[in-house]
């Protein structure tokens, strides 16, 4: 399935309180974990080609809210008195007019039935969950096939490591 003009919108903190290693991680340093959502997402942006939103709730934060670009990400902080479930519906008004398929990942069964309801296809914490693991399969895999008759000689020698960074930093990742 070609997935170059879909589009994903992340419920960040809804994300990291529906994953394990997210949550635990949370307890310990909230930004180590925001920012571990980060590269998780990065990486299955740059596998999938979807273009990915991920949404942080800001709504107790005065201020006007902040849209900014990371590994090629979209992150949106909320303005203030706006949650990220408001900001999310928001988004899929304005992108479904592009006539794109709009998918947001939320576990929050509200939310869900809201974008659905505005025509966006709805995706749960673990049903994303999955499709990064399988995606981070995938790469592993390719990475690691040696097909004879390759032109880059050099790929061959280098370790699973060094090839997985450079695929990272090809994708826009650090």
């Amino acid at each position: 399935m070609n997935r170059r003009n879909d589009i994903l919108l992340v419920d960040g903190y809804n994300m990291i309180g529906a994953w394990p290693m997210l949550e635990k991680l949370k307890e310990i340093d909230l930004e180590e974990a925001r920012d571990k959502l980060l590269d998780m997402l990065a990486d299955y942006q740059g596998f999938s080609g979807m273009t990915v939103y991920v949404v942080f709730d800001a709504h107790q934060v005065p201020g006007l809210g902040a849209t900014y670009r990371h590994h090629k990400l979209t992150i949106v902080y909320t303005k203030e008195k706006e949650t990220a479930d408001e900001c999310i519906e928001r988004l899929v008004s304005e992108l479904m007019q592009r006539r794109r398929n709009v998918f947001v990942a939320t576990s929050d069964l509200v939310e869900q039935h809201v974008a659905f309801g505005k025509g966006a296809l709805r995706l749960s914490a673990r049903e994303l969950l999955i499709n990064i693991q399988q995606n981070r399969k995938q790469i592993e895999l390719t990475l690691r096939e040696d097909t004879p008759g390759k032109r880059n000689t050099l790929d061959g020698n280098l370790s699973l490591e060094v090839r997985t960074k450079l695929e990272r930093l090809r994708r826009g990742g650090k």
